[in-house]
């Protein structure tokens, strides 16, 4: 496996990061305290066609593939985590369902801005009794003539209530199926919510840990009508298309957290050159030089690890295996790196106007997020043959 990038990856990757460092970076620490998703710096990503990266040019996508839109997502987290979570999440979770299961009629409508950044999507999944065990889904959509009728809740869904989100895709019980044993096989479905619809409604964004930026909701759904024409693909196969859906994201999510442990390292090294203690910088210190170098090594690591997985979905390959491989290794890099960065900078690594110390605060839900570890090492030991 060939894990150099060609020039015009490469090329991608630089722009991104330089578009990180000057117009990101500088606003970082503003909008977190304010706690609020930047629209301006959402719409010169749409500019750069960051939203429309692995989707053909004839739909208004930029003709690249999920791995350049991974590199875009680790330019940006070295800077701010949340950034590049709104385009991890807007791209893996809202835009893809719809252009892989979307109809002709349902492309037309919602595509054109999601791609250009004019709009966010979300993808809503998650309840408070159905994770991980996403079989669990409570929420019901029953078809009522040419409507389906939705009833129930979902939390923690990324750009689900921001000025722009346009739409939000959920996942929602269809039918019921009782097997000979007597238990009871639910079907699952994914059906298309527009925001302002009648009885959908967004809750206060979650006071988190860490994420200030990014748009985290509650949303409940009390007797929302919409046409049963917003079923986003088969009906049936929700679960089996958003699980594809969660693979793919899983190696965007391991490319956030490597370009999180990538940005602790940056900041760590600089800090170390400059930062002088009995007429030396620190980093001449044995013990920090070390400690930097391990950083190094888990970046190094993680990056293969998603470039692996990157390049088998490109390929058309199994990757879900490497998926989970990857999201498992940088995201405790990540979790490292950011804790060794605070250590380095002392004092000052403790205040949130640094860089290390916001993401010492965002990388612990890079372990919990889009799997949790366990989940991750779930899936690893069953393709190694193990049932437990």
């Amino acid at each position: 496996m060939n894990y150099e990038l060609t020039p015009e990856q490469q090329n991608l990757y630089e722009t991104v990061c330089r578009f990180a460092d000057d117009v990101v970076a500088p606003a970082a620490y503003q909008y977190d305290t304010e706690r609020r998703l930047p629209l301006d710096i959402i719409a010169q990503m749409g500019d750069l066609g960051l939203f429309g990266l692995p989707f053909p040019v004839e739909d208004g996508g930029q003709g690249k593939t999920y791995l350049e839109l991974c590199l875009a997502v680790e330019a940006l987290a070295r800077v701010d985590q949340s950034i590049a979570v709104t385009l991890e999440a807007g791209v893996g979770l809202g835009i893809q369902s719809i252009f892989r299961h979307g109809t002709a009629e349902q492309k037309a409508r919602w595509l054109p801005d999601l791609l250009s950044g004019r709009a966010l999507a979300g993808f809503g999944l998650t309840e408070a009794g159905a994770g991980s065990d996403a079989g669990a889904t409570r929420t019901t959509a029953v078809l009522d003539g040419d409507e389906w009728v939705l009833n129930g809740t979902k939390q923690f869904i990324t750009n689900s209530g921001t000025p722009i989100t346009s739409v939000v895709t959920v996942t929602a019980v269809t039918g019921e199926e009782t097997r000979p044993d007597g238990s009871v096989k639910k079907e699952l479905s994914c059906i298309l919510v527009p925001t302002g619809t009648p009885g959908f409604t967004v809750g206060e964004a979650y006071d988190k840990v860490g994420w200030h930026t990014s748009d985290t909701h509650p949303l409940a759904f009390e007797n929302v009508r919409v046409p049963a024409a917003n079923l986003l693909g088969e009906r049936g196969r929700g679960y089996a298309n958003f699980l594809r859906a969660l693979d793919e994201g899983r190696i965007a999510f391991a490319a956030l957290a490597t370009g999180a442990a990538q940005g602790c390292l940056e900041e760590a090294l600089r800090y170390a050159k400059e930062r002088h203690v009995f007429d030396r910088n620190i980093g001449e210190n044995q013990h920090i030089a070390f400690k930097l170098a391990r950083m190094q090594a888990r970046v190094h690591q993680a990056r293969l690890c998603w470039l692996d997985a990157a390049r088998k979905q490109v390929a058309g390959l199994p990757f879900k295996s490497e998926a989970s491989i990857a999201k498992l290794v940088s995201g405790e890099a990540a979790m490292d790196n950011a804790r060794d960065a605070t250590q380095i900078f002392g004092g000052y690594g403790f205040l949130n106007e640094n860089a290390v110390a916001r993401h010492y605060r965002d990388s612990k839900v890079l372990e919990i997020g889009e799997g949790t570890t366990e989940v991750q090492l779930m899936i690893i030991s069953r393709d190694l043959g193990l049932t437990a």
